[in-house]
């Protein structure tokens, strides 16, 4: 009889900032970040899912608008009444406390193409790789927590039928064993439609960018990355770089 896995009490969402492609990359955002944001369920049924539903009320009126970071930089549709500077200004600050008080712990892998191509004859695909290296991390953490044969879901968002079966086969080969740790890692994949009004992956959408836009210009403020950065992994020294930010190649 098959042994019977206990369901783990957390949730991983993962979403991306930049393309994955190595052979045509844009020299104005040579990027790829891929983040992963781990929640326990009791958290984000009771404290992450309401809150950001009243957040939404306060702005809309309902909570089935979907908070995408690209819209709210570049207003348009849902998010026009961002160009008028006061309730532009509004809508920031209470998004910049929503973030503040999300009790998630940060896992993001960052991978400079250009070098990242330039460096390998037969460079992997960055985003099968950062995968492999963000499983490893929240395995590890997990794993600290007292969680480590728990069965957790990892969320992603569906990105057509090639690149799903593409993730699915390499998010399998990690998780049967080809990874750093040598050892099957307990993780079930959950893709969602993009249409899904998921709250974790619309803060986890939110992180992304300012991750990489920290990576390519580290000196220019940036008060979101100052938000994420408390939220990473971190080693017994309270050091994120390489635990909860993993930094390629």
């Amino acid at each position: 009889m098959a042994e019977l896995v206990e369901p783990s009490d957390y949730l991983v969402f993962v979403d991306e900032s930049g393309d994955h492609h190595l052979t045509r990359i844009d020299p104005q955002f040579p990027v790829f970040v891929l983040l992963f944001a781990i929640l326990r369920k009791d958290d984000y049924v009771e404290k992450v899912c309401p809150a950001l539903s009243r957040f939404k009320f306060q702005f809309w009126g309902h909570d089935e608008v979907m908070l995408h970071e690209h819209d709210i930089r570049k207003p348009s549709g849902d998010f026009l009444f961002l160009l008028q500077k006061p309730l532009r200004e509004r809508f920031l600050a209470q998004l910049s406390a929503q973030m503040e008080a999300l009790p998630a712990t940060v896992v993001a892998v960052v991978i400079d193409k250009p070098s990242f191509a330039s460096r390998y004859s037969a460079p992997a695909n960055p985003y099968d790789y950062a995968m492999e290296l963000g499983l490893e991390r929240t395995h590890r953490h997990l794993a600290s927590l007292g969680k480590p044969r728990h069965r957790t879901a990892i969320i992603v968002e569906k990105r057509g039928r090639r690149e799903d079966a593409d993730l699915e086969l390499a998010f399998r080969r990690v998780c049967d064993g080809a990874n750093a740790l040598n050892q099957r890692l307990p993780f079930d994949l959950v893709m969602i439609p993009k249409s899904s009004n998921s709250a974790g992956l619309q803060l986890t959408d939110l992180m992304a960018r300012p991750v990489a836009l920290h990576h390519l210009r580290p000196d220019q403020s940036n008060r979101a990355f100052e938000i994420i950065q408390t939220k990473f992994r971190r080693n017994p020294a309270g050091q994120y770089e390489g635990w909860g930010l993993k930094r390629l190649p």
